[in-house]
């Protein structure tokens, strides 16, 4: 409510405002991640946009971490791979050891322009 004078406004309706400066779209994709340079550590990105990832992880990550990430998605009858460098941007807090995942937004360090042309074309294809 606002009050000008003597007279009072009132504001009427409700607000949830997007704050992403991307849009965001579905994909259900197999991810392998490095923090050393090894890969072998199984995830999932559950969604995607042009600044970034949200990633299933069984462990948590610190914020500002950087590691490599490789993401693997169907292209016809053939998979491809994107790899690339990503930081953790935020994570959500973990609900006890038997919650499962983590869910962890990642956003794009280092990825090719290639790599980012072939992710807009998978992402166009799952709209």
């Amino acid at each position: 409510m606002k009050k000008e004078g003597n007279e009072t406004k009132v504001g009427y309706g409700t607000g949830n405002f997007e704050r992403r400066k991307h849009s965001r779209f579905n994909v259900d994709l197999s991810i392998e991640y490095s923090q050393n340079g090894l890969f072998g550590k199984h995830g999932r990105a559950v969604n995607a946009s042009e600044g970034g990832l949200l990633l299933h992880l069984r462990e948590k990550m610190e914020i500002g971490k950087h590691f490599v990430l490789k993401l693997f998605f169907p292209c016809g009858p053939e998979m491809n791979t994107i790899k690339m460098l990503v930081q953790v941007f935020w994570i959500d807090v973990h609900m006890g050891k038997d919650w499962g995942d983590y869910r962890t937004g990642v956003k794009f360090v280092d990825i090719s322009l290639r790599d980012v042309d072939t992710l807009e074309i998978f992402t166009d294809g799952t709209r």
